[in-house]
C-alpha cells in the first residue's frame, strides 16, 4: 500500500494566536474522548475551546492555504477532511483541493477524470491513484468534481524520490526534462529544526555510521524534494487561481510543528497566511485529554482514537517490511 512507502513520513506547525495567558492545564470541560475510529475532536489549542468543521471554517474563511495533516489511512482524519472541505466552500466556494496523494506527473491524467473524460477505475490506474483511495480521498475528490473545483496533484514523482533517496540529490540531472519542469526550482530547501526531526524519526543510532550517514542523508534529501514540491505546486495554483482558498491535505509529518511543507512555503511566500490542522491520537486508557504535550502540533488540533496495532508478532512484522522494502528496490535507477 503506497502510505507505508518507507519515505513517506509525517509533520505539524505552531502559530500563536495573540493570547498572553499561559495555557491552562486543566482539562477543559468539553473535551471528550473520541468513541469511534471516525470521531474527531476539533480543538483550539490555546484555549482548549472544543470546536465543529462549521465554527473552524469560519476562523479559518480568510485564510491562503488550509493544511490538514493526516494519519494515511485514519478514518477520523479523512472523514474530517471531507467536513471541512464543505464547512470551508461554504464561507469560500473559491476552493482548490490540493493533495500530496497524487504526483506532479499525473496531473493530466487526474484532469481527464475531473473533467468527466475516464471513468473512475481508469483514473485510479492512470493517475497511480493510492490503494486507499476509494475509501479514504474518494469523498474529496468527487466533492470537487462536482463543484467543478481545481484539484493539484502536488507531490514529486514517486519514482525520482526513490531514486533520490538511493542515488542522491545528483539524480535529478538524469530525470527528462518533461519532468524536471514541474519540479521545484530548488528542490532541496531546508530548514535545521525539520533536518533534526527527520534525523529522529529515523533513527539518530546511525549517525556515527559513514555509510548510514551517508544514506540518512540521501533519504532525507528525498523527503525534502517531497516537501519543496507540494510548497512549489500550492503557490503554483494561488497564481493560477488568484483569490482561491487553497485545501491541502498531507502526511501530519510534513506540516507538523511548522516544518516541512509549511516551513518551506514561508520561506518562499513570507505574506501567505498559513494555518495547520494537526491530528493527535487520545488512547482510550488516558482519562484526560492528552493537550498539553500536543499543543505545538498546529494551530488547531483534531484529537482521534490510535489505529490497532499491526503487528503483535515481531517476526512477522520485520518479514512484513522486508516484503514492503524489497518491493520499493524493485525497480532500477539507470
Amino acid at each position: 500500500m503506497k502510505p507505508l512507502a518507507p519515505t513517506l513520513l509525517f509533520t505539524t506547525l505552531f502559530v500563536l494566536n495573540g493570547c498572553t495567558a499561559m495555557p491552562s492545564t486543566s482539562s477543559p470541560k468539553n473535551l471528550t474522548m473520541p468513541q469511534t475510529l471516525y470521531d474527531a475532536r476539533i480543538v483550539e489549542p490555546e484555549s482548549g475551546a472544543v470546536l465543529t468543521p462549521e465554527q473552524l471554517a469560519r476562523r479559518l474563511a480568510e485564510t491562503d492555504v488550509v493544511i490538514v495533516g493526516e494519519y494515511h489511512g485514519h478514518q477520523g482524519s479523512h472523514l474530517l477532511q471531507s467536513r471541512l472541505q464543505t464547512a470551508l466552500y461554504r464561507q469560500q466556494p473559491r476552493q482548490i483541493l490540493s493533495m500530496e496523494q497524487f504526483n506532479l506527473d499525473h496531473q493530466p491524467e487526474l484532469d481527464r477524470y475531473l473533467q468527466g473524460e475516464t471513468g473512475e477505475t481508469e483514473m485510479i490506474e492512470d493517475a497511480a491513484a493510492w490503494d486507499n483511495y476509494r475509501a479514504s480521498y474518494r469523498p474529496l475528490v468527487e466533492f470537487a468534481r462536482q463543484k467543478n473545483l481545481p484539484v493539484i496533484a502536488a507531490n514529486a514523482p514517486a519514482d525520482v524520490v526513490r531514486c533520490v533517496g538511493r542515488k542522491g540529490p545528483s539524480y535529478l540531472d538524469k530525470v527528462p526534462e518533461s519532468i524536471r519542469q514541474g519540479m521545484p526550482s530548488e528542490p532541496f530547501m531546508d530548514t535545521p529544526a525539520y533536518r533534526e526531526k527527520f534525523a529522529d524519526a529515523i533513527g539518530a543510532s546511525h549517525r556515527g555510521d559513514s555509510t548510514m550517514n551517508e544514506r540518512m542523508e540521501n533519504t532525507y534529501k528525498a523527503q525534502l524534494l517531497r516537501d519543496n514540491t507540494m510548497a512549489e505546486r500550492i503557490l503554483e495554483a494561488r497564481t493560477r487561481f488568484p483569490g482561491h482558498q487553497i485545501l491541502h491535505l498531507t502526511g501530519t509529518f510534513h506540516s507538523e510543528d511548522g516544518l516541512g511543507t509549511v516551513a518551506l512555503l514561508k520561506q518562499r511566500a513570507p505574506t501567505l497566511s498559513v494555518a495547520v490542522i494537526s491530528p493527535a491520537f487520545w488512547p482510550a486508557i488516558d482519562t484526560r485529554p492528552p493537550l498539553d504535550q500536543n499543543r505545538s502540533k498546529g494551530d488547531f488540533l483534531y484529537f482521534i482514537q490510535p489505529l490497532p496495532d499491526e503487528f503483535k508478532d515481531s517476526g512477522r512484522e520485520r518479514e512484513a517490511m522486508m516484503a514492503r522494502f524489497q518491493r520499493s528496490t524493485s525497480k532500477t535507477c539507470d
